[in-house]
């Protein structure tokens, strides 16, 4: 089985998310379903089948999680040793060359991406063409535009 990588934080959140799932979300629709079904004939009984559709819901994000942290390789950026270069769980702080405007983000396990949390994954362009580069490099990310250059301004692990 082929390992993925996740943040240490990524994986609370994961873990967080499924303690959520299976100790309220899925008692609360359980207990939907059999009020639903109480009000008699299923086949045309909306809050059943709504409430079922949930059910499928929330039993396939557990099954979702479950395998993703089952495939983790979790990684803290605090005990991660760079040597000043960018790697996985790196916090790197950029400078678009065209325009000056700069920007901060950490490179993540693809399922814990959130471009508005500054957190960008491991196997997206930007990512791909930032690891292995240090502090002063200048990098091209090859965008639906055109290319885009940034300056690495910093390059941390926390």
């Amino acid at each position: 089985m082929n390992r993925r990588p996740l943040t240490k934080d990524g994986a609370a959140r994961l873990r967080d998310e499924l303690k959520e799932l299976k100790s309220e979300a899925r008692p609360k629709i359980i207990r939907a379903i059999a009020e639903a079904r109480a009000h008699g004939d299923l086949r045309e009984n909306a809050e059943y089948h709504a409430a079922k559709e949930q059910q499928g819901f929330i039993e396939g994000r557990i099954a979702e999680i479950e395998g993703w942290l089952g495939a983790a390789e979790i990684i803290d950026p605090r005990t991660v040793d760079g040597g000043g270069r960018v790697v996985f769980g790196a916090t790197v702080e950029l400078a678009r060359i065209s325009t000056g405007a700069q920007a901060q983000y950490q490179i993540v396990g693809d399922v814990e991406a959130d471009i508005h949390m500054g957190l960008i994954s491991i196997s997206s362009p930007l990512a791909r063409a930032l690891i292995g580069k240090e502090e002063g490099d200048i990098v091209t990310v090859i965008a639906p535009d055109g290319e885009i250059e940034y300056e690495i301004l910093s390059v941390g692990y926390c």
